[in-house]
């Protein structure tokens, strides 16, 4: 059995921003140090004249040249170790909002996936990746998602909340469309992309801002149609575990209900839902509601939050929590049918 890191990281480095255009040079994010006067100085990307962590939520269990891929043969020979396949690999940065400004977006964004284009290519074709689009310029997305398909991009990166737009609004048909015209899905990861709600929980400790504007973003999903309305699109729902899918399918249910319609009970295989799961959650209890073919599962590699788990994969195979059967399908079967490999 092969097996699918769904959800892994790389860490950006100042090399990430190489591949900018001559012109678009002056939007290069610096790296600040700050230094509080007792511990070590941190650092932080200055990006459009705000500052960003940069080296907040490294996880340990990871090398500094794997994480920001100075050594991708080093990278592989670790998911060897860890007994991983293919990893899909999200961004770092691009998990809060960073700009207001199309172009500066646009050149942040580009950078990027020119960056994960060499590294797909120099990857045996393991390391496959989300882009990040500039979703500010729909033109410039598109473009942007056409061109990552050609070069080893497996989705499409989108977050909870998206400016002062839910991923329901009808400004983001048009993406939809073209994703579904790529055979890549949509793929909202624990984040938020709005100024507002970033800085409103600021020193909450991420739950809120981070989590539950996905949760909130499947929900909206479901009881909108966007699934019927585009019925070859796929959808994954990333690093928030699945303990909350229960209850987001019994609300639905009733609220559903309410309007005189009802809620298929196999509403995420039909709607070509997926969602992460984790190790500790409830899984049994997950899969009645979810079903077998919903469920995928990733370490989060490279970070060191609520999510990581450097041998999540491993222990999922080992735990006993699930049958044989359910384990091939989060492990291998699932991400395969959710990024199309």
């Amino acid at each position: 059995m092969a097996t699918v890191d769904a959800d892994a990281h790389v860490i950006e480095s100042k090399h990430t921003w190489d591949y900018m255009d001559k012109a678009e040079r002056e939007f290069r994010p610096q790296v600040v140090s700050v230094s509080d006067g007792e511990g070590p100085d941190a650092e932080f990307w200055l990006i459009d004249g705000r500052l960003h962590p940069k080296t907040q939520n490294i996880g340990k269990d990871t090398s500094k040249t794997a994480r920001e891929m100075e050594d991708i043969e080093g990278r592989l020979r670790h998911m060897d170790e860890l007994g991983v396949n293919i990893q899909v690999l999200y961004p770092s940065i691009f998990l809060r909002p960073l700009t207001s400004r199309p172009e500066v977006e646009s050149a942040l964004c580009k950078s990027y996936n020119r960056w994960l284009r060499e590294i797909w290519k120099k990857g045996n074709n393991r390391l496959r990746w989300v882009a990040v689009l500039p979703l500010l310029s729909m033109d410039k997305a598109l473009d942007e998602l056409k061109a990552a398909k050609e070069n080893g991009a497996c989705g499409a990166f989108m977050r909870g909340v998206e400016g002062e737009r839910r991923i329901t609004d009808p400004y983001f048909f048009p993406l939809y469309e073209e994703a579904s015209r790529l055979d890549l899905p949509i793929c909202v990861h624990a984040s938020t992309g709005s100024f507002a709600l970033h800085d409103f929980f600021l020193q909450e400790a991420g739950f809120s801002k981070f989590k539950l504007t996905v949760v909130g973003a499947f929900h909206s999903l479901i009881f909108e149609g966007i699934p019927e309305r585009f019925p070859k699109l796929r959808f994954g729902f990333i690093e928030v575990s699945a303990q909350w899918v229960p209850y987001a399918l019994h609300d639905l249910a009733r609220r559903l209900r309410r309007k005189g319609k009802g809620l298929d009970r196999e509403a995420l295989r039909k709607g070509r839902i997926y969602v992460a799961c984790q190790t500790d959650d409830d899984l049994p209890y997950i899969l009645s509601y979810a079903g077998e073919d919903s469920l995928v599962i990733g370490t989060d590699y490279g970070h060191a939050d609520t999510a990581s788990e450097i041998s999540a994969l491993r222990e999922l195979q080992h735990n006993g929590q699930v049958n044989s059967e359910a384990v091939k399908k989060i492990l291998d079967d699932n991400p395969r049918a959710l990024y199309g490999l």
